[in-house]
């Protein structure tokens, strides 16, 4: 967390959070430095409010709807920075400094949508000469603007917006506090043991992470906790089985009772957004959210969910039914006493029996620095991205990595970025990307984009590097993908760049990424034993791409499970007609789970997806599947004409992730691949058909 030579409060000047620099001090943040910060911002944007609102002369695209795409600028750039030190590097100082100003700066975003006068001005310049002649990209953005503003309650009375605004309020603080309770609770736990019988099954990886974990706590013996790796050592090559329970149980209980319980939270978040949607005139909160996003309406995400259900279904049964043979025939188990907490277990188990693969035979192939290697040379063949690394840059923590990104061909610098990639008590669990600062076309903006990249991958130990599973280096490239989306964004205002996308349409430049590690010339490229130096092995790529869509069926049931659950408590759950929401939540998970689940399963109370922000992946979650469908369809271009072709990389680049939101999504992909997407694309890609129905 900060240092301590940080300046102090009596010259205001001098607080780091004031000013937007690509060169962000984040050795100088204090939580000392956050409500002055917050305080003197929201007097700025207040007065760059009004300075919109009273501007004189005749209402144009300069004074008003420009004007409103940099409105609060520096004070959305310290809440960035603020958040994002929340989620990384957080301290009981600093969360209590971000919990007194969160609210605040929720009422004033809030209240622009609200604002009359601004309406009015946006209303104004709309039936304006200038207006009907501005070019495609700003006619889009008027249309969304004047549709934000009345899907966020423009047209109420001022009553209503009264109730609208604290609805926002509330929500911004129920959801903020689902996330610290799930990090809280997720720390909460921990096994310590001495005896090497707990550990058995595990590989040498996971029992050097879980010695390493207790050394750094000063404790002897083995440590794990329920952060990714940990979780997902225990449970996928644990032999001990009430071992595999304990952390199964922990896990999927974590929020739903004490200190942490995020169950009243859930109803309140529910209901808040059922308030919003009716108040705004909506049938429901999936209905509020879709309406900019590509499936436009609940209902339409509902029917493309329910498709991807049936068409899977059947192999889905397969796939149980494959692994209780297997567990029968092979393992002597009776079959009737396999449990959730059973089914990773013996899935990895299957896989090594029945491919003769094993995935820890890869991580020798995975040093973390080779990746990184790798993937940077991979953009910089196929989409003409040269990254270096950049120790100028300050850091929140000592293993934050920094680089500069610039065009291959011209060395222009196309922004700056973070890598913060290992688990950390006081950092939330998963992988994701954000951006600090977003550079826009319009010749007086003078910063590159700046973003980060954060991970809780596998950490290093005893001066051996970090050593990924093939999950893990996916992992990567998708969140590297994200951040390749805001590098290469080209839009003239910030309200169009990646921030602006879709949300059922920003995975695809994310998950097109992932290909690339499935493909033999592009692990060439980093693939090597970090000992010999020896590439991956014919035989055991071979051995892994026959496993890629091993009980792929299965996966993708998991996620339509998390999208109709996701769906229905965002459409149709209605706490007095319906049962608990925990238990209503399972029984839809159930649907979608071949084993009977427990009784206390509860992972909808710690699902920060739909949870932790006022709307983040809420009645999206979809999405992912969505996009993957996008993904597996455009990267077949890539399959026919290149893997590293660098002609396709830049046509990709130069109509998807250089667009943002300046088009329709439809339009972009259209631009691509010359026609609609094929919705079966993702089932050939998982093995499940052999062509096009």
């Amino acid at each position: 967390m900060p240092d301590a030579s940080a300046p102090t409060e009596s010259d205001p000047s001098s607080n780091p959070l004031l000013y937007r620099t690509a060169t962000i001090p984040f050795d100088k943040f204090r939580a000392e430095h956050i409500e002055p910060a917050i305080e003197h911002l929201l007097i700025q944007s207040n007065a760059e409010l009004s300075a919109i609102k009273t501007a004189p002369g005749e209402r144009t695209f300069e004074n008003t709807l420009r004007a409103l795409d940099e409105l609060a600028l520096n004070l959305n750039f310290a809440m960035g920075i603020i958040s994002h030190l929340e989620s990384v590097t957080t301290s009981p100082e600093w969360r209590e400094a971000y919990n007194k100003v969160l609210p605040r700066v929720s009422e004033f975003s809030s209240k622009i949508s609200l604002d009359a006068d601004l309406w009015l001005a946006i209303q104004s310049f709309a039936a304006s000469q200038e207006a009907a002649t501005l070019s495609d990209e700003k006619r889009r953005f008027l249309r969304k603007t004047i549709d934000d503003f009345r899907r966020n309650g423009a047209d109420l009375s001022a009553d209503k917006k009264e109730i609208l605004s604290a609805i926002n309020t509330e929500l911004a603080e129920a959801t903020n506090l689902f996330g610290q309770h799930t990090l809280d609770a997720t720390n909460t736990f921990e096994f310590l043991t001495e005896s090497e019988n707990d550990l058995a099954g595990l590989p040498e990886s996971a029992r050097a992470m879980g010695r390493s974990a207790a050394e750094s706590k000063g404790l002897a013996g083995w440590r794990f906790t329920l952060q990714g790796p940990s979780l997902i050592a225990i449970m996928t090559y644990a032999d001990n089985r009430a071992l595999r329970e304990k952390f199964y149980r922990a896990h999927n209980t974590r929020c739903i009772a004490g200190e942490f319980d995020n169950v009243s939270l859930l109803y309140r978040i529910l209901e808040l957004r059922r308030k919003k949607a009716e108040l705004l005139g909506f049938r429901d909160f999936s209905d509020l959210v879709l309406a900019d996003r590509m499936a436009q309406k609940g209902e339409n995400a509902q029917a493309f969910v329910n498709t991807l259900r049936s068409s899977i279904s059947t192999y889905v049964t397969k796939d149980h039914e494959a692994l209780v043979a297997f567990v029968r025939d092979e393992l002597g188990i009776d079959p009737d006493d396999i449990a959730p907490w059973d089914i990773t277990y013996y899935a990895e188990k299957m896989r090594r029996a029945h491919y003769e693969f094993d995935e820890e035979e890869l991580r020798p192939y995975f040093a973390l620095p080779k990746v990184l290697q790798g993937l940077f040379l991979i953009v910089e063949k196929t989409f003409g991205i040269t990254v270096r690394e950049n120790t100028t840059l300050p850091k929140w923590c000592p293993e934050t990595t920094s680089y500069s990104a610039y065009d291959a061909d011209t060395g222009e610098l196309m922004g700056h970025f973070y890598a913060d990639l290992f688990p950390r008590e006081n950092k939330r669990g998963g992988a994701w990307m954000n951006g600090f600062i977003t550079h826009v076309f319009n010749g007086k903006d003078e910063l590159p984009h700046v973003g980060l990249i954060a991970g809780n991958f596998t950490p290093p130990r005893d001066g051996t590097p970090s050593l990924l599973t093939h999950d893990e280096v996916t992992t990567l490239f998708h969140e590297f993908g994200h951040l390749m989306h805001l590098l290469c964004s080209r839009t003239e205002l910030r309200s169009q760049s990646m921030d602006g996308v879709a949300w059922d349409f920003i995975e695809l430049p994310s998950q097109i990424l992932e290909n690339w590690c499935w493909d033999r010339q592009a692990l060439d490229l980093f693939a090597t034993h970090r000992e010999t130096g020896e590439t991956l092995p014919e035989d055991l790529f071979q051995k892994m791409y026959k496993a890629r869509n091993f009980r792929s069926a299965s996966f993708l049931m998991r996620q339509v499970g998390f999208s109709s659950v996701d769906l229905a408590l965002h459409r149709s759950y209605d706490r007095e007609r319906d049962q608990g929401v925990v238990e209503y939540a399972r029984q839809i998970i159930q649907q979608h789970s071949p084993l009977p689940l427990p009784h206390d399963y509860g992972m909808i109370a710690a699902f920060t997806h739909l949870f932790s922000s006022p709307v983040a992946y809420a009645a999206g979650y979809y999405s992912y599947q969505w996009a993957e469908v996008l993904d597996a369809d455009a990267f077949s271009r890539f399959q026919t004409e290149g893997i590293l072709n660098r002609t396709i990389g830049l046509e990709f680049r130069s109509k998807i992730f250089s667009q943002g939101d300046t088009k329709d999504p439809g339009e972009l992909f259209r631009s691509f691949m010359g026609r609609e997407p094929d919705l079966h694309a993702l089932l050939r890609r998982a093995g499940l058909i052999e062509a096009a129905l």
